[in-house]
This record gives structure tokens, sequence and C-alpha cells, in this order.
């Protein structure tokens, strides 16, 4: 069952110990059957209950899976083991269109911003105490969220997108908790969910956001929260239409315990308006990152929501770090009262990219997806062939095993490294590796 290793310990806390360790180090692959909890207990000479809590500490941590009377295995990719670490090298001259960054000429600088952040604080030096938010920012953010349709509600600062819809998450819901994500999803939020300790069920997506009957599912068998991504989907494009946004929100309404959490991860780099989900359910979330338009090294995203969820997440933010740098706050305030990104210009330049490819690609006989911000998703037969025989050809795409749990297979291409140039020659590639699966939607 486990070949050479024997797990050990004698406490619950020394039992997960050991198999983490073994798991770190290899010697526990990725589908290791571990032993009954019975049967460990008995080598052990400890009670079946604490190997009981070893395992459940284990599960709570990502690193094993419990699929009842099949027993407990570790997890194929263990939470430890991001998805975005799980790339091939980039051989000598190919082209990398996996990487999922934005396009660097399209980024402001930041000298500027910063520089006067650091005057700001040197006026009124930031002090235990202060307000986690800055006022401006708070303001400026509020006002977006206003013109965007977004529900009133406080305003929070997080130190990115993620940690923002972790900090969330983690004020509702509790290890063994589902939550419904999209499929194909962001890959960090499947990672994230499982380092949670939350039970991921999937939702079809298609252009227009997730799938209503598919979502009617997942609220029928009990799902605790939905992750929706607001436009700009990764890895597929997809953007909440308005017509899919009455829908879901007259379903949500039938189902007012749910968490809702809206990521717009794509403002300023996308032309399509936000229809968010929020408001409608007891709780609920809207996080909007600065990353994609000003730079993934700018930690900071503005979060609101209902007064409840907001307050469990500023308390708990205040015990660990604190606050998000009021330096980042104030980098930031300069950059959006500047007009150092012009939202439109950027838009249009990933718009003209993503949709050269698609279109190029229509015309090779190859289904291809991305409405909207720098990503294509391409549906193939064999998702691996075709990855490999890309690589061949020079370009680096992101294998669709990254942001898939049960949806068919596919890979991501990222645009914003493109030249117009280039789009002939890539869909050319593209044609030649893959085999058009059949299906719908993103299958």
């Amino acid at each position: 069952m486990l070949g050479e290793y024997r797990i050990a310990g004698r406490r619950a806390a020394d039992i997960a110990a050991s198999v983490e360790a073994g798991v770190a180090t290899g010697a526990l692959a990725p589908g290791a059957l571990l032993p009954p909890m019975r049967e460990l207990a008995g080598v052990l000479g400890v009670n079946p209950n604490t190997v009981a809590a070893a395992y459940r500490t284990l599960r709570e941590r990502g690193v094993i899976e419990t699929d009842g009377r099949r027993g407990s295995r570790v997890r194929g990719r263990p939470a430890s083991a991001p998805r975005d670490e799980l790339r091939m090298a980039l051989p000598p001259g190919a082209r990398d269109v996996a990487s999922g960054n934005p396009d660097v000429r399209l980024l402001p600088g930041l000298e500027g911003a910063l520089a006067q952040a650091a005057r700001r604080y040197a006026q009124a030096p930031t002090l235990y105490g202060d307000d986690p938010v800055v006022p401006d920012l708070a303001r400026l953010a509020r006002a977006g969220f206003d013109a965007d349709g977004v529900p009133a509600g406080p305003v929070a600062v997080t130190s990115g997108a993620l940690d923002g819809v972790e900090r969330v998450l983690a004020a509702h819901l509790r290890p063994g908790d589902a939550v419904a994500v999209e499929d194909p999803g962001w890959g960090s939020v499947l990672d994230l969910a499982a380092a949670l300790g939350l039970r991921v069920v999937p939702v079809e997506v298609d252009d227009d956001g997730p799938v209503v009957p598919s979502v009617e599912r997942v609220l029928a068998q009990g799902v605790r929260a939905l992750l929706v991504t607001a436009r700009a989907q990764n890895p597929t494009g997809a953007a909440v239409s308005a017509r899919r946004a009455v829908e879901l929100r007259g379903l949500l309404a039938r189902h007012p315990e749910v968490l809702v959490v809206d990521d717009d991860h794509g403002h300023a780099i996308v032309d399509l308006p936000l229809h968010s989900l929020g408001g409608v359910t007891r709780h609920w979330a809207l996080v909007r990152s600065t990353a994609k338009a000003y730079g993934p090294d700018l930690r900071l995203a503005v979060l609101t929501g209902d007064p409840v969820t907001l307050d469990r997440v500023r308390g708990r933010q205040r015990l660990g770090p604190g606050w998000v740098s009021r330096l980042l706050q104030y980098a930031v305030v300069e950059l959006w009262t500047s007009g150092a990104v012009d939202a439109a210009a950027v838009a249009r330049s990933y718009g003209e990219r993503r949709d050269g490819l698609v279109a190029a690609l229509r015309e090779r006989g190859v289904r291809a997806y991305g409405r909207s911000g720098m990503n294509v998703w391409v549906p193939v037969a064999d998702e691996t062939g075709a990855v490999t025989r890309l690589l061949s050809a020079g370009w680096a795409v992101a294998p669709g095993s990254r942001y898939r749990v049960e949806s068919g297979p596919g890979v991501r291409v990222t645009v914003s490294g493109l030249q117009p140039g280039d789009v002939s020659g890539l869909a050319d590639a593209l044609a030649a590796a893959v085999r058009p699966a059949t299906g719908g939607r993103f299958d």
C-alpha cells in the first residue's frame, strides 16, 4: 500500500506530520492509498480516534482526500504544489504564451506614483491605530463600485485578489464545506479551496459566464458559496452578460444563505460592463484587483460586500498583517487620479490580439474562445499531445489541466506578448497541433 514508507507517531499531530513528510520527499506518491484508520491505529498502538484526527488534519490541509469506502489517498496534486508551478521548461527560442502575465508595454511606470506616496508618507507617517484604509482610496474605490452598479457596502483593502477571496471564504466557510467554482477556472482558486479544506463543486461556463442549469444543480446540492469571475475569466475569457446576470440573480434569490464572491480582476483592461451578482444573498463580496492593469507587483485589491462579511475580513486582517501598506495605497490613489492607464486603449489592444487569434483559428477550422481579457481557450482532443507539438513548433502554451476539474481538455493561450504579425503563425501552429474536440461550451 505504501511501499517502504512507514508512517510514525503517537499523537495526531505527529502522525499527520509523518504523512506530510512522506509526501514532501516523494516517498508517498500522488494517489498513494493510506492504510485504513483502524489498521494504522493497530500498527502504531494508538486509539483509532487519534488516526482519524490526523487524517482530518491532512484533509483540511489539502494533503489527502477521502472517498468513502475507497479510503484515503494522497491528493494527485497536494495543495503545497500550486498548479502554476507545474510548468515545462521553456526551450531556447520558444515563445511563451503560457504565463498569463499582462503586456509590460501597457503597464504604467510606478516611479512617479511611488514618489508621490513617499511624499504623502513624509507629511503624515503611518502609525499603529491609523485607519487601515486610506480615506482617498476608499472614496475612489466606492465611487468606482457605484458607477458599476455594485451594491452599497464598506471597503477593505487586501494584498491582491486571491488574498481577498481567501479572507472572504475563511470568514464564512469551514473545512468540508462545498464551494462552487467555474470549470474551467482559475487554478489558484482551485488550489486555495483545497488548502482551506473546502470541497470543490464544478460549474459549467460558456461565453456569458456560469451556465444557469449548472448553477441551479449545485445550489440544489447544498453548496455554501459560489465564486464567479465577472469578466476576463481565466482561462476562457468569459464575461457575465446582462441577461445571464439577471438569470443568475433570480436563481440566487431563492438561496439567500449562499455566499457569493465576484472576482473583478479584469477591471481597467476590458471594455465590457460589469454585471455583479452581489447583494442578492445575505453575504457577498466583490474583489477588484490592480494587478492586471497596473502590474502584478502592486499587491493590492479593493474589496466591498455586506457589512458582516467585511467586518469579519477586517477583524481577522487586524490579527495578521494588520493592514496593506499605506504607501501602496497612496500609490494606487495617485495612479487612479492621474489617469496613468487608458483603460479603453488597453482593452482595445488586448481585444485586437485576442479577437484576431480567435478569428484566425476559426478560419482554420479550430474552435476557440476569448470574449474578454488576455487569454484564449482552445478545446483539444489530446491535451498532452497538443502541448508537446506546440512546444516543438516553438510555442509554449498552458495545459488546460491547470484549470480543469471535470471539463474537457484544452490549452490556454495568453495573447499579451503577441505582436500583430505573430497571430497567423501561432494560428497555423495551433491548427496543426490540435484536433478540434466535439461538443459545446468549453468541452
